[in-house]
């Protein structure tokens, strides 16, 4: 913990706003004192005199002093978040949650699957691997989106791509004019595994019914449900397993996730 309890957030100020989509913005954010997060891991973030809600830095963690909060415009807390300009304040308080679990990754091929803005989270844990690249078989990533111009950190496809031992592949659900790339969910880029079962780890963060596609895929394709690691980030609201709203059976996803292997959790009911 960066604070001096959980419920003190650091005011900090905002540097720059990125407009990524027509719905998503990036806000670059300098705390007092470094910000020490695992990939993952989630913050509460502050909107002074509107209230706050639970986001996950989508910035690389070995930058703690330098966050990014990448968010979608979806009600009143995100709406009053995306009026914010440079040199606004906001509050943030944490690091919450366990983070991506990095070291069971080591000589794998981690399977990377995003949907949305759920490429938010996971642009941390790529961050984080492209760090340590040595350490990994490789790294596929499969995004999707509903059209081209929501695509999420499209500067950065091309680059991720260009790093040895890394795939990227992008799709849209709807054909539209002038995309030459992929048609189709997510899930049809995922019609075969990128390397032998055994020797994959999945992880994956979008909306609730593409987390459930991609994990009755990816079980099809051969994977073990301890191999799945989701995302689960909804519901959460305290942040330190007192609120009780985002349980799924014993865990609390503040608390025990939001990154959870799908093993834990699939025997209870509304998982999605």
């Amino acid at each position: 913990m960066v604070t001096l309890s959980p419920y003190e957030p650091m005011i900090s100020k905002v540097v720059e706003v990125i407009t990524e989509t027509p719905t998503i913005k990036t806000f670059v954010i300098e705390p007092p004192e470094p910000f020490v997060f695992r990939a993952g891991q989630f913050a509460q973030v502050t909107v002074p005199g509107e209230g706050e809600a639970p986001f996950t830095p989508s910035s690389d963690p070995a930058e703690p002093e330098r966050l990014e909060f990448t968010v979608i415009r979806t009600g009143r807390m995100t709406e009053r978040l995306h009026a914010v300009k440079p040199g606004d304040r906001l509050g943030v308080r944490g690091p919450f949650g366990q983070g991506y679990p990095i070291q069971e990754m080591a000589g794998k091929h981690v399977l990377i699957v995003g949907g949305g803005c759920g490429l938010a989270p996971l642009r941390s844990l790529i961050l984080a691997l492209l760090r340590q690249m040595d350490r990994i078989a490789g790294m596929h990533i499969r995004y999707g989106a509903r059209e081209s111009r929501e695509c999420l950190y499209q500067r950065a496809y091309d680059q991720w791509g260009a790093i040895p031992k890394v795939d990227v592949a992008c799709t849209i659900d709807v054909a539209e004019e002038g995309w030459r790339g992929h048609v189709g969910v997510v899930t049809t880029l995922l019609d075969k595994l990128p390397a032998p079962k055994d020797e994959v780890v999945a992880v994956s963060c979008g909306p609730e019914i593409m987390l459930k596609f991609v994990t009755q895929t990816l079980l099809e394709r051969g994977l073990d449900p301890d191999q799945i690691i989701l995302s689960m980030n909804r519901r959460m609201s305290c942040g330190i397993g007192k609120c009780g709203r985002c349980n799924i059976g014993p865990y609390y996803l503040c608390c025990d996730g939001p990154d959870i292997h799908y093993a834990k959790i699939k025997d209870f009911a509304h998982v999605f």
